[in-house]
């Protein structure tokens, strides 16, 4: 089941690119893999997933040790500031960076570990009261307040759209994502890259792919409901 799944969504994003002028290579699938044995991980990982996301810690150390050593986690649930320092060197992008103070204790846990530790800044485009995230106009100065870290590495945006049955209806909040993004990109600032725009998951990533996603994060699409 898993293999077909993980193919079938790698065929939408090809056409979901094709229809939008991109190139599919330009686009990071990735497995969104909480909560599902380390057996699922596996079909995944043969049918060519490289990239796995996890919502909690707990998951990443526990997984981390029973899977090949060229996978790449991807911390993308809310991350706790206690917990920085057991992810950090584990993951090859945390993308939710909702304050500026989980950004400074991931730049000191990284400079313990000698490392630069790439990260997205989580944006509540939407401005839903339950999500967490800095609001649009807010990242101009909170690029400008943690440019100086320089242990980690601000690699881009990330968002998390309202959950919704029209997939068109979150068109809205992408395009809006996409146009902070290339704005901030014009904008040249230390240990700052703008390279990746995380936005689409299992109900929208393709519309997130024509707005300019260059990652998709899916779960249910692949793994099944949990």
């Amino acid at each position: 089941m898993v293999t077909e799944q993980y193919q079938q969504i790698k065929e939408r994003i090809v056409r979901a690119c094709e229809r939008s002028g991109r190139r599919p290579e330009d686009v990071t699938l990735i497995a969104v893999s909480k909560t599902k044995p380390v057996s699922m991980l596996k079909e995944a990982y043969e049918a060519g997933a490289r990239d796995f996301g996890e919502n909690k810690v707990q998951e990443i150390l526990e997984k981390y040790p029973e899977l090949p050593d060229d996978i790449r986690w991807h911390m993308i649930g809310h991350l706790q500031t206690n917990k920085v320092r057991q992810v950090v060197g584990k993951v090859c992008l945390i993308h939710s960076v909702d304050t500026v103070k989980l950004a400074r204790e991931i730049d000191k846990e990284s400079a313990k570990k000698e490392i630069v530790t790439p990260v997205l800044l989580e944006v509540n485009v939407a401005e839903e009261e339950s999500k967490f995230g800095f609001h649009l106009d807010e990242i101009p100065n909170v690029i400008d307040e943690i440019s100086s870290l320089s242990h980690i590495l601000v690699s881009g945006l990330m968002t998390i759209a309202p959950f919704v049955e029209d997939a068109e209806e979150n068109r809205q909040f992408f395009k809006k994502l996409n146009q902070l993004f290339i704005d901030m990109k014009s904008k040249k600032a230390d240990n700052v890259n703008m390279s990746v725009l995380s936005m689409g998951m299992t109900g929208d990533f393709e519309v997130a792919i024509e707005e300019g996603a260059t990652m998709v994060r899916v779960g249910t699409g692949i793994f099944g409901a949990r």
